[in-house]
């Protein structure tokens, strides 16, 4: 059985409604938070001292696709609305092989593990016809490399551009394949444990993506299982006109017909909700992944998420696709996120702690994890610590935990801990070679732009 001690903390937040505390220590034992108090240092195996160090319990990124780190700032869609973003980029997307995947997602989770995220999901739909290995498994791999904690979703597209779609048809499959490899990686993959490593969640891509009969059989097939769901979300007004136009309904009214609606579901985005529907997500208790960086810079608009907590709307927190963001910046993202909001709402639209608490707790409820989000005696010890002796800090520590978002600009943690595994040490990856990764996405990403010119 192995121990941690986190001695000394300058600074220990624990979580939505829990005491924060100031010169404490946490015990971690066997991958579990064991006590928080005073603890002697012989204690534990290992002691980090963390007296010039603000500690928070691991951020949680809700929504995500990893291999567009690989299609980052391309010139072309800079400036781009969502749709012609997605048309040119899937010329691209369409060559995406088992070594893209791979090293796209070992970057998007070391960039999530060194900005403090503990666990994350990823939205993977694209399947192209010549792909040769187990993609959800190349995702595992990384994530056992790393060491994340990773609830990834079985993504699915159905509906090609001959079908009126925006994907080639190269990337997209019949409903007969989606239903029948879904039923296979929950049945290899998921784990249904309260603090379990690995998770399945179901997530046809979109409504223009896929037919109602898949969004109904997907739901079905997840609930079967006891599996979350998952799909993007009254994102854009293009959407909203686009459902008018070929179901005769709008997004969430065609997500209620298929079932596709409930505590076990969670929307990206959510942007353009009315508000009788955000009472709907009320009633069903429907849960928002916000990707305040992304709509940002795909001018998409800003989520109501002030109104959503008001309403009691679960919301978590996303970093969304890295080429849409374009970064996989956790800590970034809370800072974004409690900003935004107060561009529509003003100065109380969100505070510091609002902020964290989504982005923590509030994932964790998204995702369905009932025992992370929070550093309490027995959930999980998943924890990110940053350090706050440096001149970015310097006079801002009369609130140690806003100053992490009000005045940092290295978003980077000093040691992230995952299930009680270092896996970020002074900064550093632990469980792989980061100008490895580095050097491969490069090379990854300089052949798929020439494959696809």
């Amino acid at each position: 059985m192995s121990s941690l001690l986190l001695k000394n903390i300058y600074h220990l937040y624990r979580g939505e409604g829990l005491e924060e505390l100031q010169g404490t220590d946490l015990l971690v034992t066997d991958g579990t938070v064991a006590s928080v108090g005073s603890i002697p240092a012989d204690a534990a195996d290992r002691v980090i001292d963390c007296s010039s160090h603000v500690v928070i319990p691991g951020l949680v990124n809700t929504h995500h696709h990893f291999y567009q780190t690989l299609t980052r700032n391309i010139p072309a869609v800079q400036d781009a609305k969502l749709f012609d973003w997605l048309v040119h980029l899937y010329e691209i997307w369409k060559h995406i092989h088992p070594e893209a995947v791979y090293y796209s997602s070992l970057l998007a989770m070391g960039e999530l593990l060194k900005t403090g995220c503990t666990t994350s999901t990823d939205h993977h739909y694209l399947y192209p016809k010549d792909f040769s290995e187990d993609l959800m498994a190349l995702q595992f791999k990384a994530a056992e490399d790393l060491g994340m904690r990773f609830s990834p979703t079985r993504g699915s597209m159905s509906l090609s551009r001959k079908d009126g779609g925006l994907p080639p048809d190269s990337v997209v499959q019949t409903e007969a394949e989606i239903l029948k490899d879904s039923q296979r990686v929950i049945e290899r993959f998921h784990d249904p444990g309260e603090t379990a490593m690995r998770r399945i969640v179901l997530a046809p891509c979109s409504p223009f993506s896929v037919t109602e009969d898949l969004m109904r059989r997907s739901a079905e097939l997840a609930r079967s299982y006891g599996v979350k769901l998952h799909t993007h979300l009254a994102e854009t007004e293009d959407e909203n006109d686009f459902c008018l136009e070929i179901y005769g309904r709008r997004p969430l009214a065609l997500m209620e017909d298929c079932g596709f609606i409930g505590d076990d579901v969670f929307y990206a985005h959510g942007i353009h909700f009315n508000d009788e529907e955000l009472r709907m997500l009320a009633r069903t208790q429907t849960a928002v992944s916000h990707c305040p960086s992304s709509n940002m810079r795909l001018g998409s608009g800003i989520c109501r998420v002030k109104e959503m907590r008001e309403l009691g709307i679960p919301v978590g927190l996303a970093v969304d696709g890295s080429a849409s963001n374009d970064t996989s910046d956790m800590l970034g993202e809370v800072r974004n996120a409690m900003l935004l909001q107060r561009v529509r709402y003003g100065s109380g639209g969100m505070t510091a702690r609002e902020a964290f608490s989504i982005a923590t707790a509030g994932g964790a409820r998204v995702l369905g994890f009932p025992k992370i989000g929070k550093l309490k005696e027995g959930w999980a010890a998943d924890i990110a610590v940053f350090s706050i002796d440096s001149l970015e800090y310097a006079g801002s520590l009369a609130d140690p935990l806003a100053a992490l978002i009000f005045a940092g600009y290295n978003h980077g943690a000093a040691y992230t801990i995952v299930n009680g595994r270092v896996v970020v040490e002074h900064n550093r990856l632990t469980g792989f070679d980061e100008r490895e990764i580095q050097h491969r996405a490069n090379r990854i990403a300089r052949q798929l732009l020439e494959v696809s010119s």
